[in-house]
């Protein structure tokens, strides 16, 4: 639920203002009720707003409840310059909802705010027409989720556990820049903290989770080198190391590097990176919590905002591995990072785990450990990624869709790269020469569903440039 604060703008003539607070009320009264019908908080001026003083009084009063998203809403003609002055009292992002009447130019005053707004870089998005009409509603109520998502985002804390992975200049930001941008602090963490605290975990927890891994999945294939079930119990050590870390440092969203240190001499990431991201473990039903692997910060902060979106949805990660130029699909394939919530995108683990399997890790990570194999079940998507160019932030955005065949054809295209990785057979919106021509970095982000009016809302607020791909 978001908090939204909604000011009505009219006239500053007080013998016509006094004619239109009528009209203005029953206007407003029906975008509070949009509002308050999609389970949102509404926040309401005493009165529209008429003058310098009660542009600046209500703006405030308003601003003093802390509101995710400031509507100020145009019924009829407005003088720019309260919209100006109350503007300066909040901090929350901005929308103009203006009306479209031949009868009361309510779309002409959004305009006139919006231009004076642009001309002081004052960032804000804009909504027209009657707030009755489903697309209007729907494009409020997605400004209001975007809104919401960046409200959470800011003064949320990103856990670095390590540090850049094989000299990936895309895994690591800037935590000054992160701060200025989505108001996201950086807590750095040493991986040595993962396999001093797994030592502690008790021998009964690390059992139990082993068993339910064991008691659940499609299999574990013990191999007795690269997958024992020791190494399986250090890997679950290793995630109860990570939820400590998290609720001792207060993380809100966290990556793991990973390579070369614990790959090299300890265990994988996987199953500590796969169930973070889980909506359950084997102790019950759990908060989803964003884990990147190879500490790609960008990536976790874009799965981070897809969350925010979402409502709590896992959100995949994984390299762009493969192109398969005969089937017009990309193979999205990582070691162990996908949530397993996506093999059937089930709210019963047993549903998505019958379709898991622990494999034996291949000969990158000699330290061992199960990987988590799966491939995503079929359905549309919105994939996304933040990167960077000349050190400006951009939003990479493709609708796109996850497909699957029979199971040999499954299997044939999963064995052509990883196979005992999770797979994602992705068809996106974009040539493929463009998307590889423009695509920033080795990692993408999906989560179910089509997103993408909210991420351009996202970026509007948080003055980023947005990227759609195939558009």
């Amino acid at each position: 639920m978001a908090r939204v604060a909604l000011l009505t703008m009219s006239d500053g003539r007080d013998f016509v203002a006094r004619d239109l607070v009528a009209f203005c009320q029953e206007a407003e009264d029906a975008v509070a009720g949009a509002l308050r019908a999609a389970g949102h908080e509404v926040i309401r001026a005493a009165e529209p707003v008429s003058s310098n003083s009660l542009a600046v009084s209500s703006s405030r009063r308003a601003s003093a409840g802390r509101p995710d998203l400031t509507v100020f809403h145009y019924p009829v003609w407005a003088f720019p310059h309260f919209s100006m002055l109350a503007a300066e009292e909040t901090t929350s992002p901005l929308l103009l909802l203006g009306n479209i009447d031949p009868a009361y130019p309510g779309m002409v005053g959004m305009l006139a705010a919006g231009g004076a707004l642009d001309q002081i870089g004052r960032t804000h998005v804009r909504a027209w027409g009657s707030i009755a009409e489903a697309g209007v509603r729907d494009r409020v109520l997605s400004y209001v989720s975007a809104a919401l998502a960046v409200s959470r985002l800011r003064g949320s804390t990103f856990g670095r556990i390590g540090g850049r992975p094989m000299g990936m200049y895309t895994a690591v930001a800037d935590a000054d820049q992160w701060m200025k941008t989505f108001g996201v602090d950086v807590e750095e963490i040493d991986q040595w903290e993962i396999v001093r605290r797994s030592e502690l975990v008790s021998a009964k927890q690390a059992a139990a989770g082993a068993d339910w891994l064991e008691r659940m999945s499609a299999g574990v294939h013990y191999d007795g080198k690269a997958l024992t079930r020791e190494l399986l119990e250090r890997q679950v050590r290793s995630y109860h190391a990570m939820r400590e870390l998290i609720d001792e440092w207060h993380l809100d969203f966290s990556g793991i590097k990973g390579q070369p240190e614990l790959t090299n001499h300890f265990c994988t990431a996987d199953v500590t990176e796969a169930f973070l991201n889980d909506p359950y473990d084997w102790d019950g039903p759990k908060d989803t919590h964003v884990c990147a692997t190879e500490a790609d910060m960008d990536g976790a902060l874009t799965m981070q905002l897809l969350k925010l979106l979402t409502g709590g949805l896992p959100v995949l990660f994984a390299d762009v591995r493969h192109y398969h130029a005969d089937r017009d699909i990309w193979d999205l394939c990582n070691s162990g990072q996908h949530a397993t919530w996506y093999a059937a995108r089930s709210g019963d683990p047993a549903e998505n785990l019958a379709r898991v399997h622990f494999y034996p890790e291949v000969f990158y990570f000699p330290a061992g450990g199960a990987s988590v194999h799966h491939l995503a079940a079929p359905g549309e998507a919105t994939f996304a990624r933040l990167t960077r160019h000349d050190y400006r932030y951009r939003m990479h955005v493709v609708r796109g869709e996850f497909l699957t065949y029979d199971d040999e054809v499954n299997e044939s295209l999963m064995r052509q790269s990883t196979f005992e990785w999770p797979h994602a057979f992705a068809r996106l919106e974009v040539d493929s020469g463009e998307f590889l021509s423009r695509f920033g970095a080795n990692h993408i982000h999906a989560v179910p569903g089509n997103v993408v009016a909210e991420l351009r809302a996202v970026c509007a607020f948080l003055g980023i440039d947005f990227e759609p791909l195939g558009a």
